[in-house]
């Protein structure tokens, strides 16, 4: 095996047109998943790349660098409330250890379907940047992670940065996780939701994902459709009987698909109230 550090994001991405590696940022999922089997592949080391961490600003986008860890996310109080989804799921990653090292990018590369980043991201309409020696593209979320394990990152290419559009950044989210117990669990299910309501509380705007009931996160477009224009007083029947067809559960030892849907709902019916109140009393305010 080959072991390389960059210490630069120019000598990482000549590195990469140069064969085949794994990519270690905070390996918190790298190393778990090697157990106590010998390390055969080529390790890429990224922990050196400081120009890869931190939240910055554009004049069109918020750009969090790719190693950028979930303690800085959860600890970024200058974030508008439209990302308080996401703050609230970087303090549900894994242990208080897990927050300091594991990155943002790893959430996203591991495309785990119960990978706590992905539904704060999606209501955000949050895209992947990908740079190559051929150039820099960018991936909405949802385009990005392709199914349970597998992305579009080409072998050539390093994501370098998550950039939250600010047309996105309206109204408040919220961020609801069910699992088996309170901290160090895979989720049953888990929900994030982005609402903007307007002066009498009725929805301007919705933004629904649910993680961890399908091979990869889902937008719930049809819900967020139908609540539109809705009152307060509207909500609860709507989520009642939206039928949640995006989903694609399955039975395994943590819950029944059955039971996945139905949770689904609730949480959704509980984070989309919580954001609501929020962002509402703000208006009022």
């Amino acid at each position: 095996m080959r072991y390389a550090k960059p210490k630069s994001l120019d000598e990482a991405i000549a590195l990469l047109g140069d064969g085949s590696w794994r990519l270690i940022a905070g390996g918190t999922d790298f190393y778990p998943a090697q157990g106590t089997r010998p390390i055969r592949d080529d390790v890429l080391d990224l922990n050196a790349l400081d120009e890869l961490r931190g939240i910055s600003e554009t004049h069109t986008h918020y750009v969090f660098g790719a190693r950028t860890s979930w303690s800085e996310i959860a600890a970024a109080r200058h974030l508008s409330p439209a990302f308080e989804a996401l703050r609230m799921a970087a303090r549900e990653v894994g242990s208080i250890q897990v927050q300091n090292t594991g990155t943002i990018a790893g959430n996203l590369c591991n495309a785990s379907p119960a990978a706590d980043g992905v539904p704060p991201l999606l209501v955000l309409d949050a895209e992947v940047e990908l740079r190559s020696a051929s150039g820099v593209r960018h991936l909405p979320v949802g385009g990005f992670i392709l199914g349970n394990r597998v992305t579009a990152r080409r072998q050539d290419e390093l994501v370098t940065a998550i950039r939250v559009p600010k047309a996105a950044v309206k109204g408040r989210s919220h961020f609801v996780k069910l699992g088996a117990r309170r901290y160090l669990v895979i989720s049953i299910a888990m929900a994030a939701v982005r609402v903007v309501g307007d002066a009498s509380g009725r929805i301007e705007e919705a933004a629904i994902a649910v993680g961890a009931c399908s091979p990869v996160a889902k937008r719930i477009a049809g819900l967020e459709a139908a609540m539109k224009g809705a009152a307060p007083g509207e909500l609860e029947a709507l989520i009642a009987q939206y039928p949640f067809d995006e989903l694609q559960p399955i039975d395994d030892v943590r819950a029944t698909a059955d039971y996945r849907r139905q949770a689904a709902r609730e949480i959704v019916g509980r984070a989309v109230l919580a954001s609501l109140r929020e962002d509402t009393g703000r208006a009022a305010a």
